[in-house]
């Protein structure tokens, strides 16, 4: 008997995007690297932010997102934003949810910049 082909889409999933990503990808290897050197920029980027007004976009996020356009080759940010819509690797690498928001491509130059100064 063949089974019809209807897709139902689930209210809730039980598995969490760090057990979708294999133990044994090379990108966690990364992962640890970028976070590792992170940690040492907390301080820098602390001062480079300001401690009143609305709560920006974590620059961690914003270096990691920039970190998977270069290895992976993505052609521009709005690529990118794309693939963290609804690639769960690159959500994982980036630290966002399932349910997260992506963000705007323009906010990567705008943000970048910040970074940098």
């Amino acid at each position: 008997m063949r089974s019809p082909d209807t897709q139902q889409p689930g209210l809730f999933s039980y598995v969490s995007v760090e057990e979708r990503v294999p133990a044994t990808h090379p990108i966690r290897t990364l992962r640890v690297l970028v976070d590792a050197l992170l940690l040492e920029l907390n301080d820098e980027l602390a001062r480079r932010y300001s401690n009143v007004g609305r709560p920006s976009i974590p620059p961690e996020h914003l270096l990691r997102a920039t970190v998977l356009q270069v290895v992976y080759s993505v052609r521009s940010e709005r690529l990118l934003m794309e693939q963290l819509n609804y690639n769960l690797l690159f959500r994982w690498f980036v630290g966002l949810n399932v349910d997260d928001r992506v963000w705007d491509h323009s906010i990567l130059l705008v943000q970048s910049r910040a970074i940098v100064r």
